[in-house]
């Protein structure tokens, strides 16, 4: 099948989306739209997206916004690799602390941005609210991720490749963080996905 995936060069908010295909082992093309030009405003693009928003996959006609709405229709649409735990109570869990990653941390997201992530651009300390939103952070994931696992679950999920974006925005920029965190942020980053969207990103300076 072939499905087209619509984003903006903006790393790391579409990085999932990019890994979830391809776990999925989805054959896909990528068409770029520029939100500084307002490309997704335009008549042409509300023929893909009603919400005008990105990104947006166009599978065989059918249109899907939202990442977490992507998530959820690969997942239950395709086989391949599994994008959640199989239990209830575990892919739940593993979907709060996506919507916990994408709702909270603002602080975080504006004084480490992709470019911290990407392109290991230099910045200033974290601000007093940076560091408050590091400190839940690294809290929260050192609760999250059971001792001596690389994984937040037995098995891969989406949630490791969304909590290692946002750890890679305090360990590239050379902020403290657990040593146990960096580990389990090197190996989620060696994903063959995820390795594949870095290099992607490099070479095309998005």
């Amino acid at each position: 099948m072939w499905t087209q995936i619509i984003y903006h060069p903006m790393p790391c908010r579409y990085l999932s989306v990019f890994v979830g295909l391809r776990e999925k082992g989805i054959n896909f093309d990528t068409v770029l739209i520029n939100l500084n030009k307002g490309e997704n405003v335009a008549a042409k693009y509300a023929q893909f997206s009603t919400t005008l928003r990105v990104p947006t996959i166009d599978d065989k006609g059918f249109k899907l916004c939202e990442s977490s709405a992507i998530y959820e229709y690969l997942e239950d649409r395709y086989s391949g690799t599994a994008l959640y735990p199989q239990h209830p109570a575990l892919k739940a869990k593993a979907r709060e602390i996506q919507a916990w990653l994408r709702s909270d941390l603002l602080p975080i997201r504006e004084e480490r941005t992709t470019a911290v992530v990407f392109r290991q651009s230099s910045v200033l300390a974290l601000s007093e609210l940076g560091q408050q939103a590091a400190k839940r952070l690294l809290q929260a994931a050192e609760q999250l991720i059971p001792k001596g696992s690389n994984s937040l679950f037995v098995q891969w999920s989406i949630a490791d490749t969304d909590l290692t974006v946002m750890l890679n925005r305090l360990i590239m920029a050379g902020d403290t963080v657990p040593a146990r965190l960096i580990e389990f942020a090197v190996f989620q980053w060696q994903r063959p996905s995820v390795q594949e969207w870095v290099r992607l990103v490099r070479n095309n300076a998005v």
